[in-house]
């Protein structure tokens, strides 16, 4: 069942609460860490396939996470773009020693 925001201060409790497991967390982490690694490069290059693979990086390390550690359907599948907002102050919380991942 969908629910509904008003916000993404509302939706983040929710996104957080979603990603219970510390390994899906790492996941997360690294999928948007390599996420930034080929906008870097999509930026240094301009050669847009690195915008596809800066995103199918992102999710298919997340969603592996989530199908197969959390057990439940990732949060872009109903909030694409709270979800995406969700990830990356997930993974600024995660730099910033918030969430253990290890």
């Amino acid at each position: 069942m969908k629910k509904e925001f008003k916000n993404f201060e509302e939706f983040y409790p929710y996104y957080i609460d979603e990603h219970k497991s510390k390994y899906n967390k790492l996941l997360h982490f690294i999928g948007t860490t390599i996420f930034f690694i080929f906008m870097v490069i999509f930026i240094s290059s301009l050669d847009p396939k690195y915008i596809f693979y800066a995103f199918l990086s992102g999710y298919a390390w997340a969603w592996i996470g989530h199908f197969f550690i959390e057990k439940n359907k990732p949060a872009t599948f109903y909030f694409p773009l709270y979800s995406l907002r969700g990830d990356w102050r997930m993974y600024k919380e995660i730099v910033q020693g918030k969430h253990a991942i290890i």
